[in-house]
């Protein structure tokens, strides 16, 4: 039975802990690098042996993930900031050669970084509004997965993880393009791989990390307090499983974080 058969929410094994060298050697492009659920990840996937590509627009929230990584001594990342609003295709091709000049490879993408527009119904939703979102969140992640897939598909084991979310999984009133994007992102997985499932050793798959103290959920959120909500590292452990050898059976799954497990990260080492 193809491991593609079955698309139904799934979550990360219980009691999974990944091993410190799961991602070790390996090459790994993370969007939305700057903070939230994207920095945390880019920290987790240092730690356990990954070199991160740090892709996000604003330079001084990528330095700061980038500062705490080579703090704990963890493998240098790379900084490569890009705004995904004013992003052409032609910038994401110069992207993936600037990654195959400088580490010739790459083993996975996360498609994390995502705007959340506004929050009203259909009928009275501004298009210009519309058009940004479908942009960062749908169109960006479309052109860097074409611009990356020659890399990953000469990877022995390449994964890629498109971010979701519950709205974009079921309904609900007033979300908007941020829902519409995160449908489409869904129907986009799926697509990538039932394409790449029998020619190549990329997979493709989808998490919903659930509530985490983001930025985006806290606009979406106004009256909630955000210490109620789950920290972005809490929520990374799924990423983490996706991303690493022991998934390798898992391709076409939408995946959903379960509250309450935590990334088992290593020691920090002594910086050199």
């Amino acid at each position: 039975m193809s491991a593609r058969s079955s698309v139904a929410q799934n979550e990360c094994p219980t009691g999974y802990c990944p091993p410190t060298d799961l991602l070790k050697e390996r090459v790994i492009l993370i969007t939305g690098a700057g903070g939230g659920i994207g920095g945390a990840l880019a920290k987790a996937c240092a730690a356990h042996g990954a070199t991160t590509v740090l892709l996000g627009k604003t330079i001084a929230r990528l330095e700061r993930t980038y500062d705490e990584i080579e703090a704990q001594g963890y493998p240098c990342p790379a900084l490569y900031p890009l705004d995904l609003e004013k992003a052409f295709e032609r910038d994401f091709k110069a992207l993936a050669q600037t990654i195959d000049t400088a580490f010739g490879r790459l083993d996975a993408v996360v498609h994390n970084a995502a705007i959340l527009g506004e929050l009203c119904p259909l009928t009275h939703y501004d298009l210009r509004t519309w058009g940004r979102v479908m942009q960062v969140n749908l169109h960006a992640p479309l052109l860097l997965t074409r611009a990356c897939l020659n890399l990953l598909k000469e990877a022995q084991d390449a994964s890629i993880v498109f971010t979701s979310d519950t709205v974009g999984r079921s309904a609900r009133a007033y979300w908007g393009a941020y829902a519409v994007s995160k449908f489409a992102l869904e129907g986009m997985m799926q697509i990538f791989a039932d394409e790449l499932e029998h020619n190549t050793r990329v997979r493709v798959n989808s998490i919903d990390p659930g509530p985490a103290r983001t930025r985006l959920r806290a606009a979406a959120y106004p009256a909630q307090d955000p210490a109620a909500w789950p920290k972005p590292e809490d929520v990374v452990l799924p990423y983490l499983f996706l991303l690493g050898p022991d998934s390798q059976h898992i391709n076409g799954r939408a995946l959903h974080a379960k509250s309450g497990l935590k990334a088992c990260l290593p020691a920090a080492r002594k910086r050199r």
